[in-house]
């Protein structure tokens, strides 16, 4: 049951962007960018993450990737990750899900700082597939260990600032309590 989130018309992408880059622009030299067609992480000086269009979920969605990505990986083009378009078949939906599971609970994270609704996506639509339930249980897992395990310096880092913007939480430690994220709130 979602208790913390609430009125989703003050959530504008401008200011993911200023927060992100107030966050990292110097200490990682990384900026968030919005308006791009199709999401893309792109290594240079700084490092650029493209997000869909102005879309609040994929400005968070990206976020997540760039925290789950290490050094080396972030000085490839989209971390040097295969990616397959809309229509994957069963095989490649398995291994998406797979992969994304971590991203997307990190997402989750992001979501509730922010005070916005989080929703798993298999991102199909050509396939008609939504999120199976075994990937929704995955993401629920692996956002309950965070909860009790902690979180990289980076995704602290983004969740302090989040809850100091939205009023979300007393601290990112109140915020990453396992009750906070229930299963009736991703299944």
């Amino acid at each position: 049951m979602l208790t913390d989130v609430g009125d989703t018309s003050r959530h504008d992408c401008r200011d993911l962007i200023q927060l992100f880059d107030q966050t990292f622009s110097e200490s990682h030299a990384t900026r968030l960018c919005g308006g791009a067609e199709e999401p893309l992480y792109a290594p240079g000086e700084p490092h650029r993450i493209w997000f869909t269009r102005n879309y609040y979920a994929s400005a968070l969605h990206e976020v997540a990737h760039w925290c789950v990505a290490g050094p080396a990986r972030r000085l490839k083009e989209d971390y040097g990750y295969w990616y397959a378009p809309d229509g994957r078949t069963e095989a490649q939906q398995a291994e998406f899900e797979r992969v994304e599971v971590r991203p997307q609970a990190l997402e989750w994270l992001f979501s509730r700082a922010a005070g916005w609704r989080f929703r798993p996506s298999a991102d199909n639509l050509a396939a008609g597939l939504g999120p199976s339930d075994s990937f929704k249980r995955a993401i629920h897992q692996q956002v309950q260990r965070f909860c009790r395990e902690g979180v990289s310096r980076r995704v602290h880092a983004f969740l302090a600032a989040l809850v100091a913007f939205y009023g979300t939480a007393e601290s990112v430690e109140s915020l990453l309590v396992e009750t906070r994220f229930a299963w009736e709130d991703v299944a």
